[in-house]
């Protein structure tokens, strides 16, 4: 069987394949710049599925925001372990940055049980208790996202951006509409699609342009 081997190869021809399918079904299309194409392609190239064209939504500042943020040895936290270990840590760690998952922290379980809340959410209000800038991935979570929210809103967190994308059925679509209602700058897939994977892939194509 002859087949592509080599990884840079099948990553490069996929994302020929991508615009050739864009340039197919979306004619005329086009991106508002260089980096928002490099984001939305890789979020395509991460799902197979090219609704996130239209559906992947980013504020204007949010990719410069997580930008200077990542040049200031930002930390970045996620809602799950898997969009953690998607992430690029060693750009990160070229950076200067830190990643975090608390949601299997013993303290978490243990906020999260005394206050009857979800340990998604006990994990963003520790988080806001930590020094430093503050990028939150989430790709699971929509009452990680209600929470970094309702905190940003009461000043008892600041955060620089969020890549609010929680797939789901229950919370998710509307977690997103809230965020994009807030003052936070976000990147937000609208409706029930998105996830951990998708999460990993945006911040990765952020890394991979610095």
């Amino acid at each position: 069987m002859e087949y592509i081997k080599n990884p840079m190869m099948i990553e490069t021809k996929s994302f020929e394949i991508i615009q050739g399918i864009i340039d197919e079904i979306r004619p005329g299309y086009k991106f508002k710049n260089e980096l928002e194409e490099k984001i939305i392609k890789r979020a395509i190239h991460t799902t197979a599925d090219f609704e996130y064209l239209d559906i992947l939504k980013i504020s204007e500042s949010a990719v410069s925001n997580i930008v200077s943020a990542l040049k200031e040895n930002a930390t970045i936290y996620t809602d799950t372990n898997m969009a953690l270990s998607g992430i690029n840590k060693k750009r990160l760690e070229s950076l200067g940055c830190k990643y975090k998952c608390f949601v299997s922290d013993k303290k978490v379980a243990n906020l999260a049980k005394e206050k009857g809340i979800t340990r998604s959410m006990a994990a963003v209000e520790v988080a806001a208790q930590e020094e430093g800038k503050k990028i939150f991935v989430l790709g699971n979570a929509p009452t990680a996202l209600y929470k970094v929210i309702e905190m940003q809103s009461a000043k008892d967190l600041n955060v620089e951006a969020v890549v609010g994308v929680p797939v789901g059925f229950v919370g998710a679509a509307e977690s997103k509409d809230e965020l994009e209602k807030s003052d936070i700058p976000y990147i937000i897939s609208k409706g029930r699609k998105g996830g951990s994977n998708l999460a990993a892939a945006i911040i990765n194509a952020i890394l991979y342009s610095m």
